[in-house]
């Protein structure tokens, strides 16, 4: 994947998040982390009271989400309209997108999930932004810290990129698939309609469009690996 690739513009269609004015000021996603917060508040504070409600500092809801009694909510936080937060769900920072779903003991910190995402089972999502109707797989996670604890760099063919941040997880394009109990290192970009195989270990950037099954071993994909949009292909190894 070359740094052309990586730009918001490459892996999201921005009609489908309410960070889109935000993300148009960005070239690359991970930009878009260090203000977050901030911006999350500014918007909170602009929606219309009538479709959200306002359940303590920093923290909207949308009048037709479900948020579980047990999910813990810690401001700044939008859940987006129709979107579901299930049993036991853990949130610090974040705007969760129109019909989206954050599953039981999954847990978010400083992130943007685009319209549709679903992170349902036991997931782990840091520093990340998560492109339309994009899914993880249970037990998936982002890892949003090197081991060494050094700033994270993008690995591009064409260069590296020096982001200055100690933190950054996983920048998935829309219509991404993770194969269950994967782990998507530090400064991952997978980009649209790519699906990950179960159990892997993912590092630098995955081309759009691919079936990655393991470092060194990606797959361009064919039309033939899909009936329909709708459909998702079995060697993704996916719980719904």
């Amino acid at each position: 994947m070359k740094k052309e690739e990586m730009k918001i513009t490459e892996l999201y269609d921005l009609t489908h998040t309410l960070a889109s004015d935000y993300l148009k000021q960005f070239t690359y996603p991970w930009e878009a982390l260090a203000d977050l917060s901030d911006f999350i508040i500014e918007l909170g504070n602009s929606l219309d009271p009538e479709e959200y409600e306002k359940r303590g500092e920093n923290i909207w809801v949308h009048k037709t989400a479900k948020v579980f009694d047990s999910a813990y909510l810690h401001g700044p936080v939008i859940v987006g309209k129709d979107a579901e937060v299930r049993h036991c769900a853990f949130i610090r920072g974040a705007l969760i997108g129109e019909g989206a779903v954050v599953g039981n003991s999954t847990e978010l910190k400083n992130v943007i999930l685009f319209d549709k995402v679903q992170v349902p089972h036991y997931n782990y999502v840091g520093d990340s932004i998560l492109g339309y109707k994009s899914h993880m797989g249970a037990g998936s996670i982002t890892s949003n810290v090197k081991s060494d604890k050094l700033l994270v760099e993008i690995h591009a063919e064409d260069g590296k990129i020096k982001t200055g941040r100690k933190k950054i997880g996983a920048m998935l394009g829309d219509n991404v698939e993770v194969g269950c109990g994967s782990i998507l290192n530090p400064g991952s970009i997978i980009g649209r309609g790519t699906n990950i195989y179960p159990l892997s270990s993912v590092r630098g950037g995955v081309d759009a469009n691919s079936i990655y099954k393991k470092q060194g071993e990606v797959a361009k994909k064919e039309e033939s690996c899909f009936a329909s949009e709708s459909q998702i292909p079995i060697f993704t190894g996916s719980l719904h």
